[in-house]
């Protein structure tokens, strides 16, 4: 209280000085305003005020009394209890959206954020530079997609689990949000391959240099695009432009929905009483990620959309580990200290000294592609995984356009019929 007095009472002093100057002629009073920092009518007013009251008439006249604005003590009160007792792990902005959503409590957020950090429960933080060169969205959904994967403590105790997540430059959509073990050459393909089946086929993608994404001949060196990693070769294959990312300011709209993400998720995890990965997919599935796009999505800069259809039926192989190996005389294929036989097939009568692909599926299997031929399916353990039994629907399903343009089923030819079992084989398989 004493050092409002003070203050007071300086500025009191300053504004007499000031007027004295202006009284004495040093001064004019247009120049007595500018330095006070005052309009000429509100120095009119000061000197008015002078004349009738003395020093006494240059004192604030708000000064002891109660703000019009001030928020009641219990309400202030509450706000404190809820942070500390329930919301202790939120950031400002993320409580202060609780306040208004669950507790009907409509305080602006400035007011929150200085309440919490007069009493000590946030830090206050330097205020970030702002980024004065930013490089604008693509016009379309589906021109470019941001894919990266954050390390965190998602469940606030234990290990820590990576999340990976697909969002448009665009929109801020998240077309995919899945927290795994580990960020690699697999769960990178399962996150593609789910975007292209159930939004389309999009432009290009934009990621850091991670080795599943680029070959670097050194830390910190640029890619090398004469030599892919399986997921280029998968891109590749598809036409879609893979973009490197050579400094985290590149990625700013990716790492700022990280920051969002660590600052919301693990306390949305707690709130709900969710410590298991599985549980926690579903709920980014079902409820998270709507609720993220409600705050966060907007509006894209043109309509239309740059995703395309994908016709193709081979994802299951794009999307694999490929493995290419040579026949050995016995019909067998050796990966992974693992030996696979080659049962006969209607392909050829041996392939011995072919060349063969051996794709490491999504689903923790292996298959054997000679050309778009697969002539056998195994385990990770190689064991043969037997053929599933072709049905009358699946044969309409996959040969009967072929069989039709060949010719009737009445007239077909056994070599015409082997034909169409060979390519619904193909395809059940």
């Amino acid at each position: 209280m004493g050092q409002l007095l003070s203050a007071a009472a300086e500025r009191a002093m300053k504004v007499q000085e000031v007027i004295l100057k202006a009284m004495a002629k040093s001064i004019t009073w247009w120049q007595a305003a500018e330095i006070l920092g005052i309009s000429v009518r509100s120095m009119r007013r000061w000197r008015a005020r002078y004349e009738r009251s003395g020093y006494d008439g240059l004192v604030d006249r708000r000064k002891g009394r109660p703000s019009p604005k001030r928020i009641p003590v219990a309400e202030l009160e509450q706000v404190l209890t809820l942070y500390r007792q329930t919301y202790f792990d939120f950031n400002v902005r993320h409580f202060h959206e609780k306040l208004r959503e669950e507790h009907g409590i409509e305080l602006s957020y400035t007011w929150v954020k200085k309440a919490l950090q007069g009493a000590g429960l946030v830090k206050r933080q330097i205020r970030r530079q702002k980024h004065r060169k930013r490089r604008p969205r693509r016009p379309l959904p589906g021109m470019m997609l941001h894919i990266d994967g954050s390390t965190h403590r998602w469940f606030q105790q234990g290990r820590s689990w990576d999340l990976i997540v697909l969002l448009d430059d665009a929109t801020n959509e998240i077309y995919y949000a899945q927290i795994v073990d580990q960020e690699s050459t697999q769960t990178v393909m399962a996150a593609l391959k789910h975007v292209i089946e159930n939004y389309g086929w999009f432009c290009s993608i934009y990621s850091d240099r991670a080795s599943h994404f680029f070959e670097t001949s050194k830390a910190g060196a640029r890619v090398n695009l004469d030599h892919v990693t399986q997921v280029g070769r998968a891109m590749r294959e598809l036409g879609i432009q893979m973009i490197p990312s050579y400094a985290p300011q590149g990625r700013g709209r990716s790492e700022r929905n990280f920051r969002t993400w660590q600052g919301r998720l693990p306390q949305e995890l707690r709130l709900r009483g969710i410590t298991r990965v599985d549980t926690a997919n579903e709920f980014l599935k079902t409820i998270y990620v709507e609720e993220f796009h409600r705050k966060f999505k907007v509006a894209p800069a043109q309509t239309g959309t740059a995703f395309v259809p994908l016709q193709r039926q081979d994802l299951n192989r794009v999307f694999s580990v490929h493995h290419d190996r040579v026949v050995n005389q016995d019909n067998t294929v050796q990966i992974a200290h693992k030996v696979l036989q080659i049962e006969p097939t209607s392909v050829r009568t041996t392939l011995a000294g072919c060349r063969v692909t051996v794709y490491e599926h999504l689903d923790d299997t292996l298959s054997i592609g000679y050309g778009p031929h697969t002539v056998g399916r195994y385990t990770l353990d190689g064991i043969l995984i037997p053929e599933k039994p072709i049905t009358e629907l699946a044969l309409k399903r996959v040969g009967a356009n072929s069989f039709q343009k060949e010719t009737s089923a009445a007239r077909a030819t056994p070599r015409q019929k082997q034909r169409v079992m060979s390519r619904a084989r193909c395809s059940v398989i």
